[in-house]
């Protein structure tokens, strides 16, 4: 075995233990359970009626199947549900503005405490039927349902199920009947407190993670492909009790005749790879918890034998990342659209020197969430739709960009990719845990 083969072997084992992440608490099934419950109550109560009576619709009709969920249903089913039984539907209704909401089941059992049951189905066979009795009944100005052209997520009810509500009502009712989309888009994406805090906790999780994988622990150079710690990712995520939402994706950069194909890298994963000293290393991964997601991107440099830190060369390319993500956090401001967003913090990275690319998008309940799209790594002009929702206080997005810079060391253009949850609160947005400001070294320097 080459003598440089036994000296990585040996820092292996020496430094096996150097990495430690001491993750926060994560609660067992059962304490999740009740607190995601606790939570979805406290939302009922603060965040939905504010949304209602901004949005002015007073009836909100959430109707689903079972194996064909409505996005935004899953988000009001307690915790012990999986998903919607038979045909599940909920109706939120605000009398006036300012009032208690009634929450009603029009469904064979309650769903949670928040719904109580509003159909017999031994008295009333046509479960339609009783819906529209209890929209005659309360008369509502607006009648929301889940249809949009621009947010999948505000889309849930399926055409099926849309005619058969349109054939039980009124022609008087059938009139009443909007796009809830704003509504839908307003409940997914508004944070609480509690959730706010969760989310801290959350993104610590994630960023300690993304360390333990990018240390002797996880890699041993020239042996590691990026396909191992790939699954070492998953693995670790899946120790912990958490879920990942999308298979994760480690690549490398380094000084060879080939070029980093960026738009390549979105439509096929990263060819398999042997960790070598010398690589810059990236990784993409996100964690579920608490029903709420992270979506994160950071680098790693693996040191060449005699190295001692990073390359100057490296570091100043990295600090460009941190640059465009300055610019485009700097335009923030409620009320401005996800493409005044992009397009000001394009204008003012390029006028800064800058090689910046923006794809920006919300988190929450979904990975890729609900809320104002601040560009698409193919739509840097903007996106019809989605980008023309505007910024709401309490909300999170995932700052997602890029950074072209050439490296002159290397004769080639790399790419600084970044990935960090933030919160805005209608003032400022900060990140949630930090974002890397360093790249990390494998192995550490003691």
């Amino acid at each position: 075995m080459k003598k440089s083969r036994l000296v990585l072997l040996a820092i292996t084992l020496l430094c096996s233990m150097a990495v430690k992440a001491q993750y926060p608490e994560i609660l067992s099934l059962e304490e999740q359970a009740k607190l995601e419950d606790e939570i979805l109550k406290e939302r009922f109560e603060t965040v939905l009626p504010a949304i209602m009576e901004r949005t002015g619709i007073d009836m909100w009709l959430v109707i689903s199947s079972e194996y064909n969920e409505d996005p935004v249903i899953k988000t009001m089913l307690p915790s012990t549900w999986m998903a919607a039984r038979r045909t599940t539907m909920l109706v939120i209704y605000q009398p006036e503005e300012g009032a208690e909401l009634e929450t009603l089941a029009v469904a064979r059992y309650d769903v949670g405490e928040a719904f109580k049951r509003a159909w017999n189905p031994d008295t009333q066979d046509n479960q339609w039927k009783r819906l529209a009795e209890i929209i005659e009944e309360r008369n509502p100005q607006k009648i929301g349902v889940n249809i949009s052209n621009d947010f999948s997520h505000a889309d849930g009810l399926v055409k099926s199920e849309y005619d058969l509500l349109m054939e039980s009502l009124s022609k008087d009712q059938q009139k009443k009947v909007v796009s809830a989309e704003k509504l839908a888009v307003g409940w997914l994406e508004t944070r609480t407190e509690r959730e706010r805090i969760i989310y801290e906790q959350l993104c610590n999780i994630a960023h300690k993670i993304i360390a333990k994988g990018f240390s002797l622990e996880a890699i041993t150079p020239g042996v590691s492909t990026t396909d191992d710690l790939v699954w070492w990712y998953r693995q670790e995520i899946n120790k912990l009790g958490l879920k990942t939402w999308f298979h994760p994706t480690v690549d490398i950069q380094r000084a060879d005749p080939e070029n980093f194909d960026h738009l390549r890298s979105f439509s096929k994963r990263p060819d398999l790879q042997i960790i070598q000293p010398g690589d810059l290393l990236h990784v993409d991964f996100g964690i579920t918890y608490l029903r709420l997601n992270t979506d994160t991107q950071q680098h790693a440099y693996v040191l060449k034998p005699g190295e001692l830190g990073i390359p100057n060369y490296l570091v100043k390319a990295f600090e460009e990342g941190n640059r465009v993500q300055d610019h485009l956090t700097n335009q923030f401001k409620t009320g401005k659209t996800g493409n005044e967003l992009l397009l000001g913090a394009l204008k003012d990275a390029k006028a800064d020197g800058l090689k910046p690319t923006i794809y920006t998008h919300p988190i929450g309940y979904h990975g890729h969430a609900a809320g104002p799209t601040i560009g698409m790594w193919d739509s840097q002009g903007g996106v019809p739709g989605s980008g023309d929702y505007p910024l709401y206080p309490n909300t999170a997005y995932s700052i997602e960009l890029n950074a072209a810079v050439f490296i002159k060391e290397w004769n080639k253009e790399i790419r600084i990719m970044l990935e960090e949850e933030a919160f805005f609160d209608g003032e400022e947005i900060y990140y949630l845990d930090g974002r890397q400001e360093e790249i990390y070294q494998i192995p550490r320097q003691r």
